[in-house]
């Protein structure tokens, strides 16, 4: 305990209290600083009226688990797309298809019914996939409270027709009577059942607007979660989209048994292309070595709890895409993603041979070891 008071001495009188949280407001150019909020889990805030969960995955229902453990007396409902699995999380407490053998608390409820569901929420956590953002949010748009002031969203990835971030796509979705509406989006190195498991964990919360940002961690922080924060919202939802592109290639170099020198190659060739990207893009270089950059691409890309992973192993060893997802059960959002990498690369003129591979390897245009051996034969190049 001396050492942690020491530290938080130190940081708090010093320039290192004050953490750059990123880009810009609006332009994404120079960053911005403030102050640590001073969120605790130890003196919880006034407690919300109800808790609505777009989406019964397995991240949305771990955080509903966690949300529901630290307000016992709030209402956590989650807003499901069948009857047998609302049935489920509201009478048995369970949702055996993603967090199997995890006991939900008895104020977790769902239902497929978006009036319901949102009727009385003051707060909103969006955990939807994001290739199916747009029809859920038009159906649940007219629910929500006219009043409320932000939405936390937990999903990733890059919209395939778009090539739009999940805030991009919920702010269109929407609507103007929704407008004034902040978003705040939410990444990090996190596996669903270990956040259920009470396992600790860290995550970064992304927004223009600093209220949403203490909202969001008045929320969520507890005794097993840390909510850094941060005003870069383009880097941290690049990461998110372009970490599972790495982890589907990381999975394809151990798949093929190709050793450990390539797949630190790989993974740092990687992190090298995402940082080029993202900054392209407007985001801040720091953010891509943190929690939302380096730290989830060495959970992804390292272990095998990860479903992008899993999923270029079942590749790198030979079997085919369609037969890997029709077995999968969950969304590989990686798989969606690689596309639309290789076309904001050839938007921005940014050099990414290890990441646009993996899009040509999942449209079967090579095969993954012809794939490898293309990358090994390109120019020598200079460390940047």
């Amino acid at each position: 305990m001396r050492w942690s008071r020491l530290q938080s001495s130190r940081a708090g009188n010093s320039g290192e209290g004050r953490r750059r949280r990123g880009a810009a407001d609006g332009a994404d150019g120079a960053g911005s600083s403030r102050a640590p909020s001073g969120t605790s889990s130890l003196v919880p805030p006034d407690p919300p009226a109800k808790v609505a969960v777009l989406g019964g995955g397995s991240f949305g229902t771990s955080i509903s688990l966690l949300v529901a453990r630290k307000f016992p007396n709030v209402p956590v409902t989650l807003l499901v797309r069948r009857e047998a699995q609302a049935r489920e999380i509201s009478g048995d407490h369970a949702n055996s298809q993603y967090l199997p053998g995890v006991k939900l608390p008895s104020n977790v409820a769902a239902s497929t019914d978006p009036a319901e569901v949102l009727r009385g929420a003051d707060r909103v956590i969006h955990a939807v996939p994001l290739q199916q953002t747009r029809q859920a949010l038009a159906e649940a748009a007219p629910h929500f409270p006219r009043d409320l002031h932000s939405i936390i969203a937990l999903s990733k990835g890059l919209e395939l027709d778009s090539g739009k971030t999940v805030s991009q796509v919920i702010r269109e979705s929407l609507g103007p009577q929704l407008e004034g509406v902040e978003i705040c989006v939410v990444s990090g190195p996190s596996f669903a059942v270990e956040i259920a498991e009470g396992c600790p964990t860290s995550l970064v919360a992304a927004s223009r607007n600093d209220a949403a940002l203490d909202a969001c961690q008045a929320l969520l922080v507890g005794p097993t979660l840390r909510v850094n924060t941060t005003h870069d919202v383009t880097g941290v939802e690049l990461c998110g989209a372009l970490k599972n592109v790495l982890a589907l290639a990381a999975g394809i170099i151990d798949g093929m048994g190709l050793g450990r020198n390539a797949m630190a190659a790989l993974v740092a060739q990687g992190c090298s292309e995402i940082r080029w990207l993202a900054t392209e893009m407007g985001a801040y270089p720091t953010t891509v070595a943190g929690l939302a950059g380096v730290g989830d691409i060495m959970l992804t890309c390292f272990n095998d709890m990860s479903r992008n992973r899993t999923v270029g192993l079942r590749i790198g060893r030979g079997e085919s895409l369609d037969d890997i997802l029709g077995s999968t059960g969950q969304v590989v959002e990686g798989v969606k993603t690689a596309a639309v990498v290789a076309s904001l690369a050839r938007r921005y003129g940014v050099y990414m041979p290890v990441l646009t591979a993996v899009s040509v390897i999942l449209e079967g245009q090579v095969s993954a070891r012809e794939a490898v051996e293309e990358v090994m034969n390109l120019p020598q190049q200079e460390e940047v």
